[in-house]
């Protein structure tokens, strides 16, 4: 699409446009609103996460079943949020329901290991290609162990991490994940700015922050910091800001600055990690990092995470220097949602089906673009894809900050109002797709954005 062809959004018309959806979607939604307040009585804000509230009101769910959800006002939607892409499997999946049953009839708890951890292990361990592995119970949680892991072998304590990628709720590395432009510095020396209230100074102090893509500054950051800086995490394809890939080299480029500095390279692929392919973002950019964070699409739907690592990063764990413990790592259930899922759900060949999903999705979705002259793109990666609202292509979070969150939230209304179920942080989500879903569903998610095109460009 040529950008001197494209529209300008009119953002008058599309204020008067996220009212007039703003006002069709809440009748839709009077249970949910209504119970809001009940559960306001005994619940902080009325959702278990923060991320369960945005505008304008929580959805409460009431079941699932394959790629469709059903609220508690009895609304049916296709499901391309899959609980922030937890739910590749689809819902309620025969397989996995049938291990989580007789895995809670043989017990759902015994703080030992049970016979799933070893074939759990080989399946990871073929797919991501490192040898050795431990387990969690959320993303949080690798990558809180995957940092611990290279400030260990290394006795060093910085990090370098990527502005705009999120890697977790913990001190030592929930910064920069989304800041206002009027907050980061300059490029060659972004601001370490934390992402929530109540995250001590001296964990900012520890953080190096630098862009995606970029390897001229990644090397500064080293430089800058000799010998301290025990590693660097980051998402191999940025999933916070739409779908941002990386350059030619960029990966390997980071791999050999890390290694030639004595350091070391965590990937972060909670969210790529058995989407974007059979062995994720790792198979599809042919770099094996040193560490690897997974956990969402992996469980089947079960708070699972896993640590991949090197023997060399393990042997403190090995050799009993350093406990990685958690009273629910590999817990029964959990363990029998994630060998079901990983070696009878997610097998080779359902990633071709993602493949051409994926395809009718980026195919049907560029077509509309083009022909209302949209200031957009479409891009993404067998489950995982996003329309960004930009007329150059977003290399860096630098790149997306700026782009207005009202066209997005609209587009998320039109969809929602007509029955497909979106991230409701659209402006930093994808959309997921799940071993259900079909190049009708990519249909009807199509037709539905060309409404919102037509809308927009009139």
């Amino acid at each position: 699409m040529a950008a001197d062809r494209s529209i300008e959004f009119d953002f008058d018309r599309i204020d008067a446009l996220i009212a007039e959806e703003e006002a069709a979607l809440e009748p839709k939604h009077e249970a949910s609103i209504a119970y809001r307040t009940v559960a306001e009585r005994y619940v902080a804000g009325g959702v278990a996460s923060s991320w369960q509230d945005s505008r304008p009101h929580a959805i409460f769910i009431d079941h699932g079943r394959g790629d469709r959800i059903y609220d508690i006002d009895g609304n049916e939607y296709i499901d391309f949020h899959l609980g922030y892409g937890a739910m590749v499997v689809g819902h309620a999946h025969p397989l996995i329901v049938d291990a989580i049953e007789k895995a809670a009839h043989g017990g759902t708890h015994f703080a030992q290991p049970t016979k799933d951890l070893g074939v759990i292990g080989e399946n990871l361990a073929d797919r991501f290609k490192l040898p050795l592995w431990r387990f969690a119970n959320s993303g949080t949680e690798t990558t809180l162990e995957a940092i611990r892991l290279m400030r260990a072998n290394t006795g060093r304590d910085m990090l370098i991490k990527i502005e705009g990628s999120y890697h977790g709720h913990h001190d030592s590395i929930m910064f920069s994940v989304g800041p206002d432009r009027s907050q980061i510095g300059p490029r060659e020396h972004p601001i370490t700015v934390p992402q929530a209230m109540g995250i001590p100074q001296a964990f900012a102090d520890l953080v190096r922050v630098v862009p995606f893509n970029d390897l001229v500054e990644a090397r500064r950051a080293f430089e800058e910091n000799p010998g301290k800086i025990a590693g660097m995490i980051v998402e191999p394809a940025m999933m916070n800001c739409g779908v941002i890939l990386p350059e030619a080299g960029y990966l390997e480029g980071l791999k050999d600055l890390c290694h030639e500095h004595g350091a070391y390279l965590a990937f972060d692929e909670v969210k790529t990690g058995a989407t974007l392919a059979y062995g994720g973002a790792t198979e599809v950019f042919g770099v094996v990092p040193d560490v690897i964070c997974l956990a969402k699409a992996i469980g089947g739907g079960t708070p699972c995470g896993a640590i991949g690592a090197t023997r060399e990063l393990f042997r403190p764990v090995i050799e009993a220097e350093y406990d990685m413990a958690g009273t629910f790592n590999g817990n029964p259930l959990t363990m029998a949602a994630t060998r079901t899922t990983l070696t009878e759900v997610l097998t080779p060949d359902v990633y071709e089906q993602f493949n051409r999903v994926d395809k009718a999705m980026k195919d049907g979705l560029t077509s509309v673009a083009e022909r209302y002259r949209l200031p957009c793109y479409v891009t993404g990666v067998g489950a995982k894809g996003s329309v960004i609202y930009s007329k150059q292509r977003v290399r860096e979070y630098r790149d997306a900050v700026g782009i207005d969150e009202r066209i997005s939230y609209l587009a998320w209304l039109f969809q929602q109002n007509r029955g497909v179920f979106k991230s409701p942080w659209t402006t930093q989500e994808t959309w997921t797709l799940s071993v259900f879903h079909t190049e009708d569903d990519a249909a009807r998610y199509v037709a539905n954005f060309e409404e919102f095109a037509a809308a927009v460009a009139s």
